[in-house]
């Protein structure tokens, strides 16, 4: 009873919440994130009343399966923007654009904390500039997701946003698992090459050949379905299924394999929208069935924002510094990398803003790097990286999809949405 009643009130203060925000004209996301701040264990969860609000980080982190499947629903929605006609037109561009944006932001970061580090170096180490400089590269996909879809923005920067947005949580992955990789060498002092460079382009491999798969498996299944109730059961079934078999671990020898649902579900997207003729129709009503899940999953991620990191002026100050140089290097990466190959105007100026919004993935990054320091021993290590993570996300979440909405706006590709006819029969009988 208390898991429905908890859910039903998360929902319901995800939409209230919604329609005050809409009054400051502030996206959807916004209002979902502040919404789960309001029942999180900081508010409304201090009452320590099972179902009303969320009572404990613990209890946040119950929910992690709404989490994951939205973002399998996220991911698939992601990879059904590479349709290989439109890859013809701005596949190169988007892949110089990501790979760039990427590396600039990381470089920026690392150079950025590493003076903090020479300043501080017994409150920042060397292993916390190496990680948090990977962590740098990641966007969230599901804010920059939502806030073109709120809007049904179109046109050449949402073209060119999507597939970068994509693309950057590959290069962020890879970049992750090097760079953590030479950080965990340095706390340990012993070096790992499978570790640092044949562990990472494994899950990447792995995760794309495994995603391949279920990809053509999903075509070939659609085919014995025709009803749209059924045809849209079986995209839930293979996106459920996607979501599960990439949790799969196991060794071959030394190597370790893993997956990125992320990456799985993106190819699996990627590979059904190539092969099925309907499949932009069938993605748009898996869309509108998706709607409840993402509430759900920013209201609880939301909630699952620490609010304590404020406390210690050690990781707002590094916070500060880490937002202020990542965003710099996303910003400008993205206008250098847009001119380098000749993009519209609007995708120069407007690009880099748009992908300012984190939170999944460098959760997911600083959560690994956690759990792994505090095997190690270096649990002080572990926390200073997933409290500066914690501190990014909350002000990125709060302020990066309105940052994306403005440029979205900006480049003109947010057109107002039409007045229903009996709305303008209201509107002309009041006049």
């Amino acid at each position: 009873m208390s898991t429905l009643l908890t859910l039903s009130i998360a929902m319901i203060a995800g939409l209230l919440m919604s329609r005050l925000t809409k009054i400051w004209n502030l996206p959807a996301v916004t209002a979902y994130l502040v919404a789960g701040i309001l029942i999180g264990p900081y508010c409304l969860g201090r009452l320590g009343i099972q179902g009303i609000g969320f009572t404990s980080s613990a209890d946040v982190s119950s929910y992690s399966l709404i989490s994951n499947v939205a973002l399998g629903f996220i991911a698939i929605a992601m990879g059904n923007e590479f349709r290989i006609k439109d890859l013809k037109k701005i596949g190169k561009q988007a892949i110089i654009i990501a790979v760039f944006q990427a590396f600039t932001a990381t470089a920026l970061v690392d150079v950025s904390l590493t003076v903090l580090h020479f300043i501080m170096p017994d409150k920042l180490p060397m292993s916390c500039v190496l990680t948090l400089g990977a962590i740098a590269t990641a966007t969230a996909p599901a804010a920059t997701l939502m806030v073109v879809k709120q809007y049904k923005a179109k046109g050449p920067l949402t073209s060119m946003l999507l597939p970068v947005v994509a693309l950057d949580d590959v290069v962020g992955l890879i970049v992750f698992s090097i760079s953590f990789g030479i950080a965990r060498a340095i706390e340990s002092g012993s070096a790992n090459i499978s570790s640092i460079i044949i562990d990472p382009l494994i899950e990447v491999a792995a995760s794309l050949i495994l995603g391949g798969v279920l990809g053509y498996l999903f075509h070939f299944s659609e085919q014995f379905f025709h009803s749209r109730s059924k045809r849209m059961s079986i995209s839930v079934c293979f996106v459920f299924l996607s979501v599960a078999l990439s949790m799969l671990k196991f060794n071959i020898g030394k190597i370790t394999v893993e997956f990125s649902s992320l990456l799985v579900c993106m190819m699996l997207g990627t590979v059904f929208c190539n092969l099925c003729d309907f499949s932009e129709e069938l993605m748009d009503r898996l869309d509108r069935w998706t709607g409840p899940i993402m509430v759900l999953f920013f209201v609880i991620s939301g909630a699952g924002l620490e609010l304590l990191v404020f406390l210690d002026w050690h990781v707002v100050l590094i916070g500060a510094v880490f937002i202020l140089f990542r965003s710099l290097g996303k910003i400008f990466g993205a206008d250098i990398s847009a001119k380098m190959t000749r993009c519209v105007p609007s995708i120069q100026k407007y690009l880099g803003i748009t992908l300012l919004p984190q939170a999944g993935v460098s959760l997911g990054m600083s959560l690994t790097a956690m759990q792994v320091m505090n095997d190690l021993g270096y649990t002080e290590v572990g926390s200073l990286i997933r409290n500066i993570s914690l501190f990014a996300v909350l002000i990125y979440e709060l302020v990066g999809p309105f940052l994306t909405k403005i440029a979205l706006d900006k480049a003109g590709e947010i057109t107002e949405k039409p007045i229903p006819p009996r709305m303008q029969a209201k509107i002309k009988t009041s006049k």
